[in-house]
């Protein structure tokens, strides 16, 4: 297993790196890097990793600051530092031409990282799944947003009170009927251990969070990947605004898929990552 790397803070951060498995067997392949979505750790990109690597990528994933595995240091859970940490793994590892693939939470990470830290040769296209940019509050300017009552009520009355019984109200519409029980599971548990109070900060930036002018400065090509049944990130209030702003942008809605599109959808995903990837 890796040894955690160490952020420009301090904050120890696990990753795993999976060398390309396909033919040629150990060859070098262009590095993939997956950004985890709000509440949970690296290991939910696994199903994707193992496909990609078989098709001859290498691919990185870490465990943001107080999820899974990583430091659990009680601050820096703004966008701007966890574009740093992201930049961090990037030096640490020395990686060139990656794609950057976040889902949720991460996809406002890798923008904030192409705009904090520029492509500059360690990023050559990016992936946002199921994302929540460009804005999700509402807001003068953003009227269709969701109501900041509505997710302070989350952060109160759940996120504080029955983090677990939250999730087991909204495992339902995160994935899709026929998700079988044992990945219900396997996400619950994921889930839970992520620290309650990274969970509640992390939250209130993902709510505050205004990417709008930002994407129109994003100089790398990128792929949406969303459910067109999405209700944790409307496909209206979310993908289909930040394709809009996006310089170079291609927009894929999954037909009746939800969420959780790693879950629900692992072989399209897959080959619609492996294909972008390869440019």
């Amino acid at each position: 297993m890796p040894a955690p790397f160490r952020t420009r803070d301090g904050t120890a951060l696990f990753h795993r790196d999976w060398p390309p498995q396909g033919p040629p067997q150990g060859a070098s392949g262009p590095p993939v890097v997956f950004a985890a979505s709000w509440s949970l750790p690296s290991d939910s990109w696994c199903y994707q990793m193992l496909a990609l690597a078989e098709a001859g990528f290498r691919c990185v994933a870490y465990d943001r600051r107080g999820h899974g595995r990583s430091d659990d240091p009680g601050r820096g859970y703004d966008f701007d530092t966890l574009a740093d940490d992201l930049a961090a793994l990037l030096d640490h590892l020395d990686l060139r031409g990656a794609t950057l693939v976040g889902f949720s939470m991460g996809c406002g990470e890798v923008l904030r990282y192409l705009t904090r830290h520029g492509a500059a040769g360690r990023v050559a296209r990016a992936v946002l799944v199921g994302t929540t940019t460009p804005k999700l509050a509402r807001a003068p300017d953003n009227p269709a947003g969701l109501d900041p009552a509505l997710l302070e009520s989350f952060r109160r009355d759940w996120l504080m009170r029955d983090f677990p019984g939250w999730i087991d109200a909204n495992m339902e519409p995160f994935v899709s009927p026929e998700t079988p029980a044992g990945l219900r599971h396997w996400v619950r548990d994921m889930a839970l251990r992520s620290s309650l109070q990274a969970l509640l900060e992390c939250h209130r930036t993902l709510a505050a969070a205004d990417f709008r002018a930002e994407a129109r400065a994003i100089g790398v090509p990128v792929l949406l990947l969303h459910g067109e049944r999405d209700i944790t990130s409307p496909l209206d209030l979310t993908a289909r605004p930040t394709a809009a702003l996006l310089p170079d942008a291609r927009l894929e809605i999954y037909e009746d898929a939800p969420h959780g599109l790693f879950l629900t959808h692992q072989a399209r995903l897959n080959a619609d990552l492996i294909a972008f990837a390869r440019g």
